[in-house]
């Protein structure tokens, strides 16, 4: 039997093509992620002929992974987005390339909201040929704590209970093990908080909604927001943004860095074949 979808695949795509008209003005997050693996991929020395970027969005991340000789092939799960950069319009979890099509996969703000991300992930590794890399960034475990607890006293408030409206988030251990189940060779996964200033919650949701990363889940509420929600959140906000009438936002951003298995790669040292003591080098420096 199917496994139940933890998100709403066709409201995915309806968030998606809703944000693309206005993506511009909330890109700021997604542009981040892509300048940091700009720079990952900076320190790789070696060409990369053929590449995917999955989660294209709005097209204005390609420019920024083009390099003389390479290919840049995009694809995004919204119809709009897609076209937008004339790409290819399809889920992470269902790719529709051939394995072994790419030296290269990046992948930025997209992957957190996958149904099937250790399947992604393993497809991502098919399609590379060996000794091709992965590059991966998305909002992780500890993102959006202010908003969290303000839509939590908002619902006890206004509905007697909590209300998912936030989905599951991946934590960095979790992403690193991710790699390794998927079969990623010399895999890396780690995080970097990043802090943004609010003047005013309703911005906060609105840059949440322009970047497609409102509530998707497949069993998310039906229930109503309305102006008395609202009241709870923004009385929330002032208690916490203090007499400066500001507070930061945290997002934790995952990276993810694989290599597809090839023949010739370095290999990790097998344990227990170390010939020096640790302990012993440590009391040596001291």
């Amino acid at each position: 039997m199917d496994q139940p979808e933890i998100f709403d695949r066709q409201l995915r795509r309806v968030r998606r093509d809703r944000a693309a008209p206005g993506f511009a003005d909330h890109a700021f997050l997604i542009e981040h992620m892509a300048d940091e693996l700009v720079e990952r991929l900076a320190m790789v020395k070696r060409e990369f002929g053929r590449m995917l970027l999955l989660g294209c969005h709005d097209g204005r991340l390609a420019a920024k992974f083009a390099a003389p000789g390479r290919q840049v092939v995009q694809a995004d799960a919204g119809f709009a987005f897609a076209r937008m950069a004339g790409g290819v319009q399809c889920d992470e979890d269902r790719l529709p390339f051939a394995d072994g099509s790419f030296d290269l996969v990046v992948s930025a703000g997209v992957l957190d909201s996958v149904n099937d991300l250790p399947g992604s992930l393993a497809l991502i590794r098919r399609i590379l040929r060996p000794d091709g890399l992965f590059l991966g960034a998305f909002t992780g475990a500890g993102s959006l704590g202010w908003l969290k607890s303000a839509m939590l006293a908002a619902d006890s408030a206004t509905s007697g209970g909590a209300v998912p409206r936030i989905h599951p988030q991946i934590d960095v251990r979790s992403a690193g093990d991710l790699l390794s189940r998927a079969g990623f060779a010399l895999q890396v996964a780690d995080g970097e908080r990043l802090d943004v200033g609010y003047g005013d919650p309703v911005r906060l949701i609105h840059d949440l909604r322009g970047m497609a990363a409102t509530n998707m889940l497949a069993q998310r509420s039906r229930r109503a927001t309305g102006r008395r929600w609202l009241t709870q959140i923004f009385s929330q906000f002032q208690d916490a943004a203090g007499p400066a009438g500001r507070l930061r936002e945290a997002f934790e951003i995952v990276y993810l860095t694989g290599w597809s298995p090839a023949p010739d790669q370095p290999k990790p040292a097998r344990r227990g074949s170390a010939t020096a003591s640790l302990a012993e080098a440590l009391r040596k420096k001291d």
